[in-house]
């Protein structure tokens, strides 16, 4: 959430915000209800001030009575009109998506991102590869119809090795993480209370794309990053425990909503999925500093596995609702000819905690400031399964495990 007094002293910068990500905000509506509020908010201070003075002077008799009962039915239409005008106020400042940073690139769709570096060299086969949906079919390793017959479209099943790919790939990715990288791991719920969505920008724009039990009003989480933005909810931290690293598995829970297309083959987009997930609490001092290990992190991940990767800074128009400044990890599919996005790695700054309200101290005796949030995928499964499929596949129709794999898997190869 952007700061109230932020956007009324700089209208013009939040404006040109909104154009470059293309993005339609009530900004206009936030300028003119400020100003009726603050109109409102004054007219009420004078009458609580006209109050006050009525008291002091202790006028008495049925003239005095009749000022008093007026002044205080006239102070309670105003508190309830501010209360009001308040609400409103709260709902238009939570449509409004965060600022990018200087160093973001303008542009209007994602053909304007800029591509910052690539690891490795796609696989020259010496046969024509094939899609991962007919390797997993052939390898009974994904079932399809099953999964469609359990649950609808857009759902599989993993069997045999394949399940056992995806849960050595999840294990390792936590293993490194926690040893190598720092993160302490935390195993969330996989539903939250309405708040956590508003606080981590999932609310109220993303709505349509949730999951959600109305009866017991629990929502079901589309990434870990829901639950660890809230962490912290409306605590004031040290500054001493700064930077707090985590790290978490969940499954995913998103409507997808597709046209017909290669995006609907196979296991690329689904409304359940694995992801494992990293979270950062930082001082604003140090945030861009951590985004680049963020990334770091996210990318020895993919060099280990020994999947051909590229790291792409997004432009305005295509960095998520609550970022200031993302890079995606893209990587090789032969199969699908297409590069696939497996991490995508932010930091929202102050964006995220103010709406969550997570604040730290930056000594005793100063006053609480925002913390800053960063979030990033490490990895985000199935994409790492298909890179895997895809890159290791073999002529006989048998898939590779890669070696950092293979201790968590007990195998070298799927066939």
């Amino acid at each position: 959430m952007l700061d109230l007094k932020f956007i009324r002293e700089n209208a013009d910068l939040v404006r040109k915000a909104l154009a470059d990500r293309n993005d339609t905000a009530p900004l206009d509506d936030i300028l003119k209800l400020d100003g009726e509020r603050r109109q409102k908010i004054a007219e009420l201070e004078e009458l609580r001030h006209a109050r006050k003075d009525a008291a002091k002077e202790r006028k008495t008799g049925e003239a005095a009575a009749i000022e008093g009962r007026e002044l205080r039915e006239k102070i309670k239409i105003l508190e309830d009109t501010a209360r009001q005008l308040d609400e409103q106020m709260q709902n238009l400042l939570l449509q409004l998506p965060n600022i990018p940073d200087s160093s973001v690139p303008v542009g209007k769709s994602s053909e304007d991102n800029v591509i910052v570096r690539t690891w490795g060299e796609p696989k020259k086969f010496g046969f024509t590869p094939v899609p991962h949906w007919e390797l997993g079919e052939k390898l009974n390793i994904i079932d399809f119809e099953r999964g469609v017959k359990l649950s609808g479209p857009r759902f599989y099943l993993l069997k045999g090795l394949g399940a056992k790919l995806q849960r050595a790939l999840i294990a390792y990715m936590l293993e490194l993480h926690t040893t190598k990288h720092g993160y302490q791991e935390i195993y969330p719920p996989y539903m939250v209370k309405q708040e956590c969505l508003y606080g981590s920008g999932n609310l109220p724009k993303f709505a349509d794309n949730l999951y959600h039990d109305v009866e017991e009003d629990y929502w079901f989480v589309p990434t870990a990053e829901v639950p660890l933005t809230n962490l912290y909810r409306d605590e004031i931290l040290a500054a001493d425990k700064l930077p707090i690293y985590h790290v978490a598995y969940t499954a995913c829970f998103r409507r997808e909503k597709m046209s017909a297309g290669k995006d609907t083959r196979g296991i690329k987009r689904g409304h359940q999925f694995d992801k494992v997930e990293m979270y950062k609490f930082t001082s604003p001092e140090t945030s861009f500093d951590e985004l680049e290990k963020l990334v770091g992190d996210a990318e020895e991940i993919a060099r280990n596995l020994g999947l051909p990767y590229r790291i792409v800074r997004l432009c305005t128009a295509d960095i998520g609702f609550a970022s200031a400044k993302s890079y995606d990890i893209e990587m090789w599919a032969p199969g699908c000819a297409e590069w696939l996005e497996v991490s995508s790695c932010s930091n929202c700054v102050d964006f995220q905690a103010r709406r969550a309200n997570v604040r730290y101290r930056p000594s005793p005796e100063a006053k609480p400031q925002f913390v800053h949030t960063l979030n990033g995928s490490g990895l985000a499964l199935p994409r790492v399964m298909i890179a895997i499929m895809e890159n290791y596949q073999q002529a006989d129709g048998s898939i590779a495990v890669p070696e950092v794999l293979q201790p968590f898997i007990g195998a070298k190869v799927i066939k």
